[in-house]
């Protein structure tokens, strides 16, 4: 390959390293997945495998985000089908990348898969994948993790309570964490508990209603 050649292929590349990562930007401000995912990639020099990576993931993301809108089952289902392979192809060409095990989560979690959910969310939080997340992103991925637990018919409290307690030490700015957190422990009857969690995410979120009515419910000003 000739000079010239090899630089406009690598301008074209880092071209498209920035394209998908304003549009990975863009899904991310929309649904809430930690935005920080992708710090790293601004740093990386440009890397066609990681720039397929990205690709597959954007495709994946715009599905999700069209079943999520979608009004009818089946569409949701069949979108979410095509997400979850955008997923897996993203996730063959860069297994470290959390984002794209998050995303695989929610395909499953659209079709109503959710222990496999719960097993791509794992992967986002193992240690191959665990490095790309802050620590404030690690918090939120035990609350959604907690979540999916909590969904599930067969669940232990422990690991509920452990995903929890260590999301509100990550994230100890979340309300959502420690209001789920107080309702835990409120199912368990660990009354004292309960209280100091909605405590907390009234001091977070004063206007929380749901942590409010728990406090009122258990007795506490």
């Amino acid at each position: 390959m000739e000079p010239d050649e090899k630089k406009a292929m690598i301008r074209d590349i880092a071209l498209q390293v920035i394209v998908i990562s304003i549009a990975i930007v863009s899904f991310l401000w929309m649904h809430g997945i930690p935005q920080r995912l992708y710090a790293k990639l601004r740093h990386r020099p440009p890397n066609p495998r990681a720039v397929q990576a990205k690709s597959h993931f954007v495709k994946g993301a715009q599905l999700v985000a069209q079943a999520r809108r979608s009004k009818s089952a089946s569409v949701t289902v069949s979108l979410a089908k095509q997400a979850l392979e955008e997923a897996e192809k993203a996730i063959a060409l860069d297994p470290k990348d959390a984002a794209s095990h998050f995303l695989k989560s929610m395909a499953l979690d659209l079709q109503g898969f959710r222990s496999n959910a719960l097993d791509a969310l794992d992967a986002a939080l193992s240690p191959l994948a665990a490095a790309s997340l802050a620590a404030d992103e690690r918090g939120d991925a035990l609350l959604k993790r907690a979540e999916l637990k909590i969904s599930l018919s067969e669940r232990r409290v422990d690991s509920v309570l452990a995903d929890l307690n260590e999301s509100v030490k990550l994230s100890p700015r979340n309300p959502k964490a420690w209001c789920m957190l107080g309702e835990c422990y409120e199912e368990n009857e660990m009354g004292e508990e309960a209280k100091k969690a909605y405590k907390e995410a009234l001091q977070l979120e004063p206007q929380l209603n749901v942590a409010q009515e728990a406090l009122n419910r258990l007795g506490s000003s």
